[in-house]
């Protein structure tokens, strides 16, 4: 049974232009920019600090909350910090409406308006309060629900132990193509049903500006909503990019010779191979009882690997199907960010630029660092910076193309820093901070070099383009199992080019307890 869907590339990008409204007349009539916003919280100081968390949505495990005990940690940093970055992945299964109270609005509700009334918000009413959480999509925030998966996840559950594959988070409902994610914290003009009310809505709501114009006014305890899907904002002289990265993750076609067809029947092979292991462990999982503790380690142990095999085989599926059609990646946003890469390089009042977006392009968790997305995030981003570069000429020769790019996707907290690769993306800070609540995942055996390999007039250059220099994920086992959970906080200082530092916090959940990790900030 096929458990997890997603929609093609054009049908989300097109569901998401929907639900703005993009390009409207009423809005290209008022010179609005629908990807800008102006953060204005009454924060803007040289000196500031913020937080990152991500692969945050999942529900309590039997006798421990990750998510909200990762909460509790980043709740003394609050009035020290401006706001919350996030990664992507704020619903799991598949990021569906109906899991939004308990995975994202009560863990989170001191971030929330009227939070110590949590049961009462709506998922698509939440107003944060003085310290923001600022989203970005992840698959997971994406992803739908075959019909029969749907019948057999939302039924009785004596049908779903029938099916074999109970503890399941999805329920009745998917992502709708994203729209939950969208009606939860995007500005959706398209729910706005008259002209007059359109006009009242922009005239109140969009009312700052910036260089490319007109842009939404984002003020906590206000109007909390972003403008779309991806996004930037200027905040004390450091430019974000918030990025969907699930639009242009698709991997490059493979090529029709021989070679290419031995890697298909690899493929194919390989998804045979773990459909099989998928019915042993759904076999296996009818066995346990959930309420037993010592089953219920089992059951999440499964239950992990069950994500990790939905994970390949639709890693394995856009390999199969991925075509040199221009219409699998998503150009428009891409060609978006290197224009405003360009501008922010061409503005005095810029001193650093950060990015952020859910898949990481460098990356030592042992699930993704060979999966054919994180290769094509990597082209993507390089084309796009190696072509600001050729623009910016010798204005950047000093400085990479951003200070800083910041992931989820991968279940884990690391710092990774890029070598010198012959391209654009060279000698960048990366922090992956994906560990915040679904279940940790181990690094990769092959340790913490990053090697790729680069096609030269005279063969194959396998080359060092990254080294991790902290890691912190899932390690043991049984018993001696250890479950680190963690989010960042980043240190912005003033100056031109800002120095940064990276605040780790880590609680670890381990033989029936919590304990808290202390490591060492770093600068960069």
């Amino acid at each position: 049974m096929k458990f997890i869907s997603e929609a093609s590339t054009s049908v989300k990008i097109q569901k998401m232009k929907e639900r703005v409204r993009w390009r409207h007349s009423s809005i290209t009539a008022r010179g609005i920019d629908q990807t800008s916003m102006v953060l204005d919280n009454g924060k803007d100081n040289p000196d500031f600090s913020f937080m990152v968390i991500g692969d945050s949505g999942t529900k309590p495990y039997p006798g421990f909350h990750p998510q909200r005990k990762v909460a509790e940690m980043m709740l003394p940093h609050r009035e020290e910090c401006s706001f919350v970055l996030h990664t992507g992945d704020v619903i799991y299964v598949v990021g569906s409406q109906e899991y939004y109270p308990r995975n994202f609005i009560e863990p989170y509700r001191e971030f929330i308006q009227g939070g110590e009334n949590y049961k009462c918000i709506p998922y698509n009413r939440i107003t944060f309060n003085e310290t923001p959480i600022l989203p970005v999509l992840g698959n997971h925030d994406y992803y739908d629900v075959p019909l029969m998966s749907r019948l057999v996840a939302g039924s009785t559950k004596l049908l779903r132990q029938f099916f074999r594959y109970k503890d399941i988070e999805i329920g009745w409902h998917g992502s709708e193509q994203g729209n939950a994610f969208a009606q939860a914290f995007i500005d959706c003009l398209g729910n706005i049903d008259s002209e007059q009310m359109l006009a009242e809505h922009l005239d109140t709501h969009y009312t700052a500006k910036t260089d490319a114009g007109v842009c939404l006014r984002y003020e906590p305890g206000i109007f909390t909503r972003i403008p779309n899907r991806y996004y930037t904002f200027r905040y004390s002289g450091i430019d974000f990019f918030a990025l969907d990265s699930d639009t242009f993750n698709m991997p490059s076609p493979i090529p029709s010779t021989r070679q290419g067809d031995e890697k298909r029947r690899q493929l194919s092979k390989q998804r045979h191979d773990i459909e099989a292991e998928q019915i042993q462990i759904l076999d296996n999982i009818t066995k346990l009882n959930p309420e037993n503790c010592n089953h219920a380690q089992q059951l999440d142990e499964l239950n992990a690997k069950l994500n990790q095999i939905d994970e390949v085989k639709i890693d394995i599926e856009k390999q199969l199907t991925s075509s040199s059609r221009s219409n699998l990646i998503d150009w428009e946003q891409l060609d978006w960010l290197k224009k405003r890469l360009i501008e922010s390089w061409h503005s005095d009042e810029v001193r650093g630029r950060i990015i952020f977006f859910h898949h990481p392009p460098y990356v030592t968790e042992a699930t993704k660092w060979h999966q054919a997305q994180t290769l094509a995030m990597r082209h993507r981003l390089r084309e796009v910076f190696d072509a600001v570069a050729r623009t910016l000429g010798s204005r950047n020769s000093e400085r990479p193309i951003v200070d800083l790019i910041l992931n989820g996707h991968a279940h884990c907290l690391e710092h990774l820093r890029t070598t010198n690769t012959g391209h654009a993306d060279s000698n960048i800070n990366c922090i992956v901070s994906g560990g915040s609540g679904h279940r940790p995942r181990r690094q990769r055996k092959e340790g913490n070099e990053l090697m790729e390999k680069f096609m030269t007039p005279t063969g194959i250059d396998n080359r060092k383009v990254a080294e991790s220099y902290l890691f912190a994920g899932r390690n043991g086992h049984h018993e001696m199992r250890r479950l680190p959970y963690s989010f960042v906080r980043i240190d912005v200082k003033a100056g031109n080019p800002p120095k940064f530092t990276a605040r780790p916090f880590i609680a670890e959940w381990y033989q029936n307890k919590w304990s808290n990790i202390s490591l060492e900030p770093f600068e960069f």
